[in-house]
C-alpha cells in the first residue's frame, strides 16, 4: 500500500508499506528519520514518542495505513534547522542525556507539557513523563531540563 502524510512539515510518499508495519518502522526505516528510538514495541517505554496530529503517541503502536492524510512531528521536527529547540537545548545544558535511547521521546513528552502548561509543578512534569523510561539518569536531570525549558519560556514571552 502506499502512505502519504506530513511528517515534520514535509509532504511525504511511502510505496509498498506493509499492513503490519508500525508508524516507528515508517520512520526509522522509510524515511530517513532514527531520532524515535525502538526499544519495546509495546508502548511501555515512551522513547519512540512523537506527534501524531499534534498529540503525542507511541510510534511503535500506530499502523502505518493509519498515518494516511496525517501530520507526524518527530524529535528532529521540533528543532528550526540547525537550531535545536529550547527544550532539546535544555536537555543538553542539564545533562539529561546519557545514553540517550529515552531521550527523544522525553524531549516530545516534556516539550508538550509546556505547551499545554506554561509553568509545570513538579507533581505535573512526573505526571506527564510518566509513560516514559529511562535506566541511566535517575530522572532529576530531566525534571531539572523540563523546568529550564518552562522557565526560558515565559522568560521569553
Amino acid at each position: 500500500m502506499r502512505v502519504n502524510c506530513t511528517i515534520n512539515g514535509k509532504d511525504m510518499e511511502a510505496d509498498d508499506v506493509w499492513e503490519g508495519e508500525s508508524l516507528l518502522y515508517l520512520l526509522r526505516e522509510r524515511m530517513g528519520l532514527p531520532g524515535s528510538k525502538n526499544a519495546c514495541e509495546q508502548g511501555e517505554c515512551g522513547s519512540c514518542t512523537v506527534y501524531l496530529d499534534g498529540i503525542p503517541a507511541c510510534a511503535c503502536l500506530v499502523a502505518a495505513g493509519q498515518v494516511e492524510g496525517r501530520e507526524i512531528r518527530t524529535v528532529e521536527g521540533l528543532a528550526d534547522g540547525d537550531k535545536l529547540d529550547p527544550m532539546q537545548e535544555a536537555f543538553v545544558e542539564c545533562g539529561a542525556v546519557q545514553c540517550g535511547f529515552c531521550t527523544p521521546g522525553l524531549v516530545v513528552q516534556a516539550h508538550d507539557l509546556i505547551e499545554r502548561v506554561p509553568n509545570p509543578s513538579d507533581g505535573e512534569i512526573r505526571e506527564s513523563l510518566a509513560g516514559n523510561l529511562c535506566r541511566c539518569t535517575g530522572y532529576e536531570k530531566i525534571l531539572d531540563a523540563v523546568r529550564l525549558a518552562a522557565t526560558r519560556k515565559a522568560e521569553a514571552k
